[in-house]
């Protein structure tokens, strides 16, 4: 963190573990600091790879980061909620529709979940830069500190994910790490977010405790700071749904459609959704702290060819190649879209809408 002394910042905290017995998914942890030499790359790689073809998520522990320094971190999360009030939030609400940008906020109820029930998700958005957009009054002692965070992701996270994905195509180490240039044209995130309880009973049977439903991320990794609200959930290559487990100061790391664009469906978009949690952590917030990482704008989503895995096992395409979107089109379709337009049911669990020309799925 930058110099020695810090701002106070209010204590957020969060709930116990829930003690309830519960279905957890199971994948791959690694050791990220094995992933500073080449050496511990190589040993890494195929662990990486695996998981990310098969379940498309990732534990991750080691990162660089203490947990007291993480635990400030999710003081700070807290603030864009608890420590702004409703009237700058309003003003520095995301362009969300006429943008197709998520910076700022995104308010609570702007989405359908479904049976006609709005989210009670509220989220704030950072641009990586940081200070290119203006913040809440509150959140401006703590700009050093959190473009700080933003530059740990991206160069101490995310980059040594991305050259082990690489390696794992048997692709040069830098090929993806070269389409998500920090100083680049694009909108990836430090987002806070935080999921408040329905306001009532017969919300939540309407959407079956469903929170946020089935979907893919937007863009190529994702990291998720891991909390404890048992909520999380990803669909497991048998078609459950299982919960993901809170790994103290770990990382919950997954592929997103831009990823599995450009693998040529290798690494896959992993489906998720968020649920009501456990009886013992009922009625609490769920505060929320990501890394959402998406290529640089003017990238092509076309799969990398040249890649001797993908010459080996095949392509899969979502869309013809010169049909395919930069990740600046994606993005923008995907933010506009998502849950503010009409989904077409093909079954009981599968809607779908297609954007840029790409079948997009959503999973009840």
């Amino acid at each position: 963190m930058p110099g020695t002394t810090l701002p106070p910042v209010p204590h957020y905290e969060p709930p116990s573990v829930t003690k309830e017995d519960v279905d957890w998914a199971e994948f791959p942890l690694i050791d990220l600091s094995k992933a500073k030499t080449p050496e511990g790359r190589a040993e890494l790689a195929p662990v990486v790879r695996d998981a990310m073809r098969t379940h498309g998520f990732l534990y991750v522990v080691n990162h660089g980061l203490t947990q007291a320094q993480t635990d400030r971190y999710f003081d700070i999360a807290d603030m864009p909620f608890a420590q702004v009030p409703e009237e700058e939030k309003k003003q520095l609400a995301g362009k969300i529709v006429e943008n197709g940008s998520y910076r700022g906020y995104k308010a609570r109820r702007l989405w359908t979940i479904d049976n006609g029930v709005r989210d009670e998700i509220e989220h704030y958005n950072l641009h990586r830069p940081i200070f290119q957009q203006q913040h809440p009054k509150a959140l401006q002692p703590f700009l050093p500190e959190l473009r700080s965070l933003t530059e740990h992701n991206h160069y101490n996270v995310l980059f040594p994910i991305l050259r082990m994905l690489a390696l794992g195509l048997e692709l040069p180490e830098e090929t993806f790490v070269n389409l998500h240039r920090f100083e680049d044209e694009g909108e990836t995130y430090l987002r806070y977010m935080k999921y408040f309880p329905y306001q009532t009973e017969t919300d939540e049977a309407r959407v079956k405790n469903v929170w946020l439903k089935g979907h893919t991320d937007i863009g190529s990794i994702t990291i998720l700071w891991s909390q404890p609200v048992t909520a999380l959930q990803i669909m497991s290559p048998d078609g459950k749904w299982r919960y993901v487990k809170h790994i103290p100061n770990g990382l919950v790391v997954n592929a997103g459609d831009s990823m599995e664009m450009l693998s040529g469906g290798f690494y896959k978009a992993t489906i998720h959704r968020v649920v009501q949690p456990p009886t013992d952590q009922r009625g609490r917030t769920r505060l929320g702290m990501f890394y959402f990482a998406i290529p640089s704008d003017d990238v092509k989503l076309v799969p990398l060819a040249e890649s001797p895995v993908l010459q080996r096992v095949g392509i899969t395409r979502k869309c013809a190649d010169e049909d395919a979107p930069t990740a600046r089109e994606w993005r923008m379709a995907r933010t506009r879209a998502y849950g503010l337009s009409e989904l077409q049911r093909r079954d009981d669990v599968v809607e779908e809408q297609v954007l840029n020309g790409v079948v997009l799925k959503h999973y009840n």
